[in-house]
């Protein structure tokens, strides 16, 4: 450690030191006698402004600030699957033994000191390039970490570790530059700056969707695997419990949760759900494939600042393997206000709302470093982003939701009246859209048949209606339109319960398969093509209505397991027979004496 000063201003969490060595703009800092973490982010003369991390009550002008001379860095290697962290990628747990809350300055190895199982790729005398791998730990049962050259690292290999137990420290190859002669040594452990994204070969196109097991996303607004996805909704309408299913169902490898600024219930929730949650494919726990970062409302605000860079930072290294990873951030909101906290005590000048002028461009690096790239040893990873955003009042002109449509190509945004209807998961199909729909295409054509878009886009039609037709309602009533009308409005109801509605806590309806949602869209959309052809033919609609088991209909998203789409083929056909023994009555006039009179269609 080197002291480049002391400190003499102090204003919360920042911190101005007056300089009496040279240093750099987003160097690592530690402030103080309780040796608090913090980061350079402005330089004026003999002057250094400082972002702490840590709560600064009780440091003193005079107190002396010293640096590694590295920016702030994330410690990457086996051992980080399971475990969870606070922003500066400190170990909770380890930082918790012996006591009910973290010192100031504590400090503790982000990486488990343990001997890993590893087992070599290359012998001596092979050449190593950047992103080359070395060879292999199992981290988790659910996961093989494979054990990757630095970006800076290439050469010959002068020798490896054989197959056996290595430590977290201890050398495990060696290298020879050929152009300079250095020999370096490498370890399990690589160290990488958080705001720096990592290498690549080359951005691929993101034409498959992550698979979310949520009908409504999947099938509506789809993100692509290496997408970005904003997630708006006031208080109370389903953000956290709709992540928290999308971290349990979707189809990635690698799970990176992000608690940013929430209330501490919250996040006390996550750190107990997650251990006992279990992995679908393979039965084990959910958190060996998962990477939780903690950082509570209540904790240091700047940290939060942090905690987002530190999360992409691990997910991309995992990207780099060859996985497929998904970042979940609860809430980019916590994230902006606490840029608009650190930007107000350093004097800055303010925009929207007092939020810096720099926003766009914070919240642009974060969703742009989402990606599916060929890595640097050419293999194919992504790394998904899915922002949870928190408008005040659920005003999503606010600036945050504003800027972060423009980075992100779907938006998924909840509705506090569907929460309140108790209808989830909450995500509005009037204000949602999503721009990955064409370019997942293919892929759906394959899962769910060459018919999805057609499928899709009547669906799609079917709900516009009803979005016209409903204010038509709420001024005149449904009675006032004609059958044609009402059976939009009933067949609309049909695919919002029996398709987009979803049970999170149910063994069956918690997710969904692609090819059982292709099932049921197709049915629902048949149901409504062939009631529109009897209504059509002059047909009343309370007859049609009565020709039609609605409740088995509805049903049948928790009833039919996803191996046995026969079910719903069942249900079609049933209700198809069904339909055609009321055409053919209605064309004998059999419909029966008694028979209500059919009531004339009356236009609006």
């Amino acid at each position: 450690m080197k002291r480049i000063g002391t400190v003499h201003w102090i204003s919360g969490p920042v911190v101005k030191v007056r300089l009496s060595a040279p240093v750099s703009l987003l160097e690592q800092v530690w402030v103080g006698e309780l040796g608090l973490a913090g980061e350079v982010i402005g330089r004026e003369h003999d002057l250094a402004t400082v972002q702490v991390y840590e709560e600064t009550a009780g440091v003193r002008p005079g107190e002396p600030v010293v640096t590694a001379g590295r920016p702030l860095e994330v410690w990457l290697g086996p051992g980080l699957l399971g475990q969870t962290f606070d922003g500066l990628q400190r170990p909770l747990r380890r930082l918790l033994e012996g006591g009910t809350g973290i010192e100031r300055g504590a400090s503790a190895p982000a990486l488990p000191d343990r001997r890993w199982d590893f087992e070599p790729r290359l012998a001596a005398g092979a050449a190593v390039e950047p992103g080359s791998v070395l060879g292999t730990v199992q981290e988790t049962p659910l996961l093989e970490h494979r054990v990757l050259a630095p970006p800076d690292a290439a050469g010959t290999l002068e020798w490896i570790a054989r197959a056996g137990e290595l430590g977290r420290d201890e050398p495990l190859a060696a290298l020879r530059d050929a152009a300079t002669g250095a020999r370096r040594e490498l370890t399990l452990v690589q160290r990488w700056p958080v705001r720096e994204p990592r290498p690549t070969r080359s951005r691929l196109d993101a034409d498959r969707p992550l698979v979310t097991g949520q009908r409504v996303l999947d099938t509506f607004f789809p993100v692509a695997r290496g997408g970005a996805a904003a997630l708006p909704g006031p208080f109370g309408a389903g953000k956290t419990v709709l992540q928290h299913s999308l971290a349990k169902w979707c189809d990635a490898q690698v799970i990176v949760y992000v608690g940013c600024g929430e209330r501490g219930n919250e996040i006390a929730q996550v750190l107990d759900e997650f251990p006992r949650l279990t992995d679908p494919g393979s039965g084990r726990p959910l958190l060996e494939r998962t990477i939780l970062i903690a950082n509570t409302s209540n904790m240091p605000v700047a940290a939060r600042e942090a905690s987002i860079h530190t999360g992409l930072a691990m997910a991309e290294y995992y990207r780099d393997m060859g996985y497929h990873v998904a970042l979940m951030a609860d809430s980019t909101s916590r994230w902006a206000e606490a840029l608009r906290e650190i930007a107000g005590r350093m004097e800055e000048m303010p925009a929207e709302e007092g939020y810096p002028a720099y926003l766009p461009s914070r919240l642009a690096s974060f969703y742009e470093r989402a990606g599916v790239y060929r890595t640097l040893s050419g293999a194919e990873g992504s790394v998904t982003v899915i922002g949870a955003v928190s408008p005040p009042g659920g005003d999503f002109t606010e600036p945050v939701t504003q800027h972060t449509q423009r980075f992100t190509r779907a938006l998924w945004s909840l509705s506090r009246d569907l929460a309140s209807a108790r209808h989830y998961p909450a995500v509005s199909w009037e204000s949602s859209y999503s721009f990955y729909v064409d370019d997942v295409a293919a892929w759906w054509r394959d899962e769910g048949g060459d018919d999805w878009p057609e499928l899709r886009r009547s669906a799609v039609d079917v709900l516009e209606q009803d979005a016209r037709l409903q204010q038509i309602v709420r001024l005149v009533g449904s009675e006032a339109l004609p059958d044609r009308q009402r059976w939009v409005l009933e067949a609309a109801r049909l695919l919002k319960e029996g398709f987009m509605r979803q049970n999170a806590l149910d063994a069956v309806d918690g997710s969904c398969a692609p090819a059982k949602q292709a099932a049921l869209l197709r049915l629902f959309v048949r149901v409504f093509e062939a009631g529109s052809e009897l209504v059509a033919a002059g047909i009343p609609l309370f007859e049609v209505r009565g020709a039609i088991d609605t409740a088995s209909l509805l049903r049948l998203k928790e009833k039919v397991p996803a191996d046995d789409l026969d079910g719903i083929e069942r249900a079609w056909v049933q209700t198809r027979e069904a339909l055609a023994e009321l055409r053919s009555a209605s064309r004998s006039g059999a419909r029966g004496a008694n028979a209500p009179a059919r009531p004339a269609e009356r236009g609006v």
